[in-house]
């Protein structure tokens, strides 16, 4: 089966799903920091590589939160959101189908009942936590850039570098490792406001949809990021994708975007 990927962003964009910002200096701080903490290498990822000799980074949660303390101030209060109604199912990104490939491990799973994370002081922290140290850590870089091919790729952060879709499945795969249910963390597929292709990680709570984002540090309600959802992973099964297509507050009418996704 195949699948057009067109997820790739231009590369004038800054944190965006993509653009380095003052990369030079950053890749000598994110080589020098890495090598401090003792990143644990991994097995190769596949066909499609930085040119990095092995890939490293913090692969267990447990290690993540021993070895960062935040940078900025966490936020104790637990937000308020709604829940977005889904449509039924819908194209499978291409990159997500690439992923899957090239990590079978992490796609191999069975269905399981729809369940929403219950949020309490604990587990708000840790979205917390999470979603503004991974967006400190990573090295916002283009899909072009950093992959050397148009063709979208999702992936985890190999070398410390990636842009929206690395954040996203970074986040994922660091609330699945703290024990947090797996139907409740989704890959979402939205347009921005600036109307172009972007990938956020929604959390579906027992107080409703909340979204993680490289672009924002704060967790926000689903309908208070100005997004045009377009789809969104199964709760029950993650290879199954389905519609959303709905608007945040503020969003712009999906005849002003610049970017399909399959």
């Amino acid at each position: 089966m195949t699948w057009v990927a067109v997820f790739a962003l231009a590369a004038h964009q800054d944190k965006r799903c993509g653009v380095v910002v003052t990369v030079m200096s950053r890749w000598f701080f994110v080589a020098i920091f890495s090598a401090c903490l003792g990143l644990v290498p991994l097995a190769n990822a596949g066909s499609v590589r930085p040119s990095a000799d092995k890939e490293t980074y913090l692969s267990s949660f447990n290690k993540y939160a021993i070895t960062f303390e935040a940078t900025q101030a966490r936020s104790t209060a637990i937000g308020s959101a709604t829940s977005a109604a889904v449509g039924g199912r819908t194209s499978i990104p291409y990159g997500w189908v690439d992923f899957c490939g090239r990590r079978p491990e992490q796609c191999k799973v069975s269905a399981l009942p729809a369940v929403d994370l219950k949020l309490t002081p604990r587990t708000w922290s840790i979205l917390d936590r999470v979603n503004r140290e991974v967006n400190g850590y990573i090295v916002p870089i283009s899909n072009l850039e950093h992959w050397g091919t148009m063709q979208d790729h999702w992936d985890y952060p190999v070398d410390g570098k990636g842009d929206c879709k690395i954040y996203a499945l970074f986040k994922r795969k660091l609330l699945l490792d703290a024990g947090f249910p797996r139907q409740a963390l989704l890959m979402t597929v939205v347009y921005d406001l600036n109307g172009e292709g972007h990938a956020i990680l929604t959390v579906k709570t027992d107080k409703g949809d909340f979204v993680l984002d490289n672009l924002v540090n704060k967790i926000r309600s689903w309908d208070a990021t100005g997004y045009y959802f377009l789809k969104r992973q199964s709760q029950q099964n993650p290879n199954i994708w389905v519609s959303i297509n709905l608007r945040g507050k503020a969003a712009r009418s999906p005849d002003t975007h610049r970017k399909v996704f399959n």
